[in-house]
């Protein structure tokens, strides 16, 4: 169980509005008017931001970005690994026929480069923000109980506007919610290894063409 957020150093108005700035004007402004090649930069600056604000907080244990590892769940992998195979081979045997299962059969090589990367530099800079800074930094303006874990799952979900889909909007609502639920039950290390597992399951199905930005259409 990871220890509980502790009350952040600044006050909680100037709080309310460096989260509103981080975890809504910012995707908000990228979904906007950001360009689709530049999405791997804004990453990096983001992550780059949520990691000096977490060290600024203070008291916050490094530590456990590191350990905990034994008390990953086996079973909760397996489980998302079955339920992401489920939905992703759903919705495009649906909406895309085409795309199933394409990056397998045509281009092998570019999915074990996104197998090998994508948990470090997508999965785990997400996990960094949406994780340890969401409870730890703002813990004293969140709800008790599930609904802290509702709204960084909402959160999670908007940072993904910028793909302007309603499946991905489902898809990483319930994945932050597994997610947060990982991070606080068992650390660090489990919320990322389910982040990074869901992700590389999804490319390899063929659900990759909705997170990528260069299918981005903006509806106006």
């Amino acid at each position: 169980m990871v220890a509980g957020p502790t009350d952040a150093v600044r006050p909680r108005f100037w709080l309310g509005v460096e989260f509103t700035a981080l975890y809504g004007a910012a995707p908000l402004a990228m979904a906007l008017f950001m360009p689709g090649h530049l999405l791997f930069a804004a990453l990096a600056v983001f992550s780059l931001i949520g990691l000096l604000l977490l060290w600024r907080t203070g008291g916050f244990g490094w530590r456990s970005l590191v350990r905990g590892w034994r008390r990953t769940p086996v079973a909760e992998v397996a489980g998302i690994v079955l339920a992401v195979l489920i939905a992703g081979v759903a919705i495009l045997w649906i909406a895309h026929p085409q795309r199933l299962f394409d990056m397998p059969r045509n281009r092998p090589e570019m999915l074990a480069v996104i197998w090998v990367f994508y948990p470090f530099l997508s999965a785990l800079p997400q996990e960094l923000v949406f994780r340890p800074l969401f409870f730890h930094r703002y813990g004293a303006l969140l709800p008790a109980g599930q609904g802290a874990i509702a709204l960084n799952a909402a959160v999670f979900s908007f940072a993904h506007l910028m793909y302007w889909s309603w499946i991905v909007a489902a898809m990483t609502f319930v994945g932050g919610w597994i997610f947060a639920r990982a991070y606080l039950r068992h650390g660090f290390p489990a919320a990322w290894i389910l982040h990074a597992v869901a992700g590389n399951v999804l490319f390899a199905v063929g659900m990759g063409a909705y997170f990528w930005t260069g299918n981005v259409v903006r509806p106006f």
